[in-house]
């Protein structure tokens, strides 16, 4: 029987040769990823039910994230919890302030992350490594308990949609814009618990880090999981970094999907996401028949656009220029490594520079826990993968999600603006 990627990765898992779609398998996890806010439930769950032990403290990864630095009591009672938690299970790979990052882009950029793996983690853009052909998902704190307890986990196979996209990306357009085309298209429930496959001649071009900004939102079309097969650009980015042994899966050309889109790229436009939806997005042309839509804070950072190649695009941008009066711009590097690159290059001073404040990497603001909250009535232009009504902060501001290149632009004009004319 011809098959997907996703499900030659779930019938490897849990010892078959083949699955179907809607089948009830018992997959065995390969990484078990924790972060501060969904691990301590489980904990308590694991604990309360005398079941508190880790199948396998080397393929379990502790990196808190989302109220780091700790911005109150009770977050840093959470992170001291789990930091105990690790130590009595002999969890060795921690990585606690000072080597710290946002969870999604720490966890490829130490070699984490290979082809064919089953990863798992608290949080829903899990979904994000699925970049690298592994089958990737989140999961709810009561599975997480049963994963770090067991290695195992229950799934129905999803069944695949796929995207085929071709063309070469016009000047000014990346791939956060071909993700918020997707999901505009398709809606919000429109891959409902599918696997959304990604392929085409456009997706082979993309670096890695461009890759991980579209599998991270296949969540935002009510995705199970998003996943790219690898090639030469995953093998060199993964060897770079492990010398962990992998397989590769590789769909059939025969393979059966519920659905097959196709789309040329060659003419698309910057697309923003407009309030209180993902799918919510409008392009430059039609942005530019509208009033002027005001910008009180820029953000560029998070799991979806917090990595170097994000940064550079950025501080290109706004180099040698100054940030609009009235507006405020907070840059966020997604990791440690990334903020020490960044600084090495230069880039922290361009945003300074510019008039823009960098924090050390944090999912704070991005979820509106603290490091960049909005007020009533304020408006954002960001690079994170939500705007849900009171995403960033008060229920009455409103979230607008674009690329980096867009962000930027904005920052200058102080108003959402086209990207295009500021790239080089």
């Amino acid at each position: 029987m011809s098959q997907t990627i996703t499900e030659k990765i779930l019938a490897k898992h849990c010892n078959k040769k083949e699955v179907k779609p809607g089948e009830l398998i018992n997959a065995k996890i390969d990484l078990v990823m924790c972060h501060d806010v969904t691990t301590t439930p489980a904990i308590d769950m694991l604990e309360k039910s005398n079941t508190d032990k880790v199948f396998n403290p080397n393929k379990v990864v502790v990196t808190p994230d989302h109220f780091v630095p700790n911005k109150d009591i009770k977050s840093a009672d959470m992170v001291k919890r789990i930091r105990e938690w690790a130590k009595k299970h002999k969890i060795e790979t921690f990585y606690d302030i000072g080597r710290h990052g946002v969870c999604h882009a720490i966890l490829p950029e130490q070699g984490h992350v290979v082809p064919g793996i089953t990863i798992v983690c608290g949080d829903s853009h899990t979904c994000t490594h699925g970049a690298f052909g592994a089958f990737s998902t989140g999961i709810g704190s009561t599975d997480l308990a049963a994963a770090l307890s067991t290695g195992e986990l229950w799934f129905k196979v999803p069944e695949s949609i796929k995207f085929v996209i071709n063309g070469n990306l016009p000047k000014g357009v990346y791939s956060k814009d071909i993700i918020l085309k997707i999901i505009s298209d398709i809606g919000v429930d429109g891959a409902l618990y599918k696997a959304m496959e990604f392929t085409g001649s456009t997706i082979k071009s993309l670096s890695m880090e461009a890759r991980m900004t579209i599998t991270n939102m296949a969540i935002e079309a009510g995705g199970k999981s998003g996943i790219i097969e690898p090639d030469k650009t995953t093998e060199d980015y993964v060897k770079q970094r492990t010398k962990t042994q992998y397989q590769i899966y590789r769909s059939d050309p025969d393979a059966e999907y519920s659905e097959t889109k196709t789309y040329d790229v060659s003419k698309l436009e910057p697309i923003v996401a407009f309030p209180d939806l993902p799918s919510n997005g409008k392009t430059m042309s039609e942005i530019s028949k509208m009033q002027d839509i005001k910008v009180d804070q820029a953000y560029l950072g998070s799991c979806t656009n917090g990595r170097i190649e994000d940064l550079r695009i950025a501080a290109q941008i706004v180099k040698g220029k100054k940030i609009a009066k009235g507006t405020r711009m907070i840059v966020v590097p997604a990791t440690t490594d990334i903020w020490k690159q960044a600084n090495k290059e230069g880039l922290l001073d361009i945003f300074m520079e510019f008039g823009a404040t960098v924090s050390t990497p944090t999912c704070g603001a991005c979820l509106g826990g603290h490091m960049g909250i909005l007020a009533e009535g304020e408006t954002c232009i960001s690079t994170t993968n939500r705007n849900f009504t009171g995403r960033m902060g008060h229920p009455k501001s409103k979230v607008y999600l674009a690329s980096p290149a867009t962000v930027s632009a904005s920052a200058i004009e102080g108003k959402i603006a086209d990207p295009r004319k500021y790239v080089k």
